[in-house]
């Protein structure tokens, strides 16, 4: 319970703050690239945290690596009130691109910490370590989702600063009461772990991991920049009013969006049907599953690049059809995040989790980058032609994945 509204408090400052960057910078005329840019080295600093991240863990504790994460989103809000409206662009996007990636650093920590002490904690029989990480990630989305919508409403309403100034005052008093009321239990780390460790010899984490860094790749090619910044172009004439009427629309699609994927994400274990399944059949369905979400970007992209300029008809079915990309990539996504843990073992959990969340940071940077030149020189529908691209590359990194030899044993 400590660890997950940690986890939870976080993340709502998380999709708040992303989508308040996002939409403020839009409207002061930040270009496509330049907002993605402000992203970039938010996932930089999420590739290397996870890489790090797991050996940290190890070395010094769970609890050590939570406290830093949230301890620094509180930093980095603070620091986004500091901007200046009399700076040049260029300036304002090094700012922020700093202060995001003090927040990647932060939001790396804090995720590592959570999952890993699911492996600890979760029970191991039947499908409860599924049913647990699915609760865990997909309740944490769901909460993103509602951050979002946080963000979006408190820039219409209150606008950029105060808004930030609110969400750090809220997380540093979960903070101060998650320190104070901790319970005992995670693990407090060990001397002697080195940081050589974290790169694991096991070839199904490994083939798991390259195949996170273009599932998430193909999500963030169209979430970052492309999808946002076209149903504002849709939706607002270009009038304060109407950007306020907008940035509710734009927020409200994103938080549904993650809400519903954070949902899928929860209830995954029941709608894969893995009470009733081996273990081993589990690890045989990534592949196929990232086959079939291609399906669905790649369609989308023939429809906007048939029907040309925006309408009521397209959007609809854009939207429509992002929803269901949403409830498919959750599926996805809970898979691995199970997979993750099932090839793993409690004494190399952090490393492995860590290793593995560096793979999905890369993932998003990849498609940060690509989400605004692909916007830039093809509009949406070259972002959601990317997005089926990796998600072929990354069917082919899930179907190399094999049963480990005792599952067989117990198949048999």
């Amino acid at each position: 319970m400590a660890v997950t509204a940690s986890y939870w408090a976080f993340m709502l400052t998380d999709g708040a703050l992303r989508m308040l960057v996002l939409l403020h910078f839009h409207t002061l005329g930040f270009s496509p690239v330049e907002l993605a840019y402000l992203f970039v080295v938010y996932e930089i600093a999420g590739v290397v945290t996870n890489l790090s991240a797991g050996w940290i863990a190890a070395r010094f504790g769970l609890t050590t690596t939570l406290y830093v994460g949230l301890g620094l989103q509180v930093v980095a809000l603070l620091a986004l009130t500091q901007l200046d409206a009399t700076w040049t662009i260029g300036l304002s996007v090094l700012y922020v691109m700093l202060v995001q990636g003090v927040s990647g650093v932060a939001k790396d920590l804090t995720k590592m910490s959570s999952k890993a002490a699911v492996k600890l904690l979760a029970p191991s029989e039947g499908d409860g370590l599924f049913r647990w990480v699915a609760v865990l990630t997909g309740s944490k989305n769901a909460v993103k989702g509602f951050g979002f919508l946080l963000g979006a409403g408190l820039l219409g309403l209150v606008g950029f600063t105060p808004a930030i100034l609110g969400m750090a005052f809220a997380l540093a008093v979960i903070l101060a009461a998650v320190m104070m009321r901790m319970p005992a239990g995670l693990p407090r780390g060990r001397k002697d772990a080195k940081f050589r460790e974290v790169f694991s010899k096991n070839k199904n984490i490994n083939w798991l991991s390259f195949s996170r860094v273009f599932l998430f790749g193909a999500r963030d090619v169209w979430f970052v920049v492309g999808i946002p910044i076209y149903f504002h172009g849709v939706l607002s004439d270009g009038s304060s009013a109407s950007d306020q009427t907008a940035f509710f629309l734009v927020g409200g699609f994103m938080a549904v969006w993650v809400i519903l994927y954070g949902v899928v994400q929860a209830n995954a274990p029941r709608l894969i049907g893995a009470r009733s399944r081996e273990k081993s059949e589990l690890i045989t369905l990534a592949g196929p599953y990232a086959f079939t979400l291609a399906v669905v970007p790649i369609g989308l992209a023939l429809i906007t690049f048939l029907t040309g300029a925006a309408n009521p008809w397209l959007t609809g079915v854009l939207v429509v059809g992002l929803l269901v990309f949403g409830a498919l990539f959750a599926l996805n996504s809970a898979l691995h995040s199970y997979l993750i843990l099932a090839f793993t073992d409690a004494s190399r959990v952090t490393l492995d989790v860590g290793f593995y969340y560096m793979a999905n940071a890369a993932g998003r940077l990849l498609g940060t980058l690509l989400s605004g030149i692909s916007y830039q020189l093809g509009g949406l529908p070259l972002c959601l032609a990317a997005a089926g691209v990796m998600l072929i590359v990354s069917g082919f990194g899930a179907g190399r994945l094999q049963v480990p030899p005792q599952l067989h044993h117990k198949s048999a």
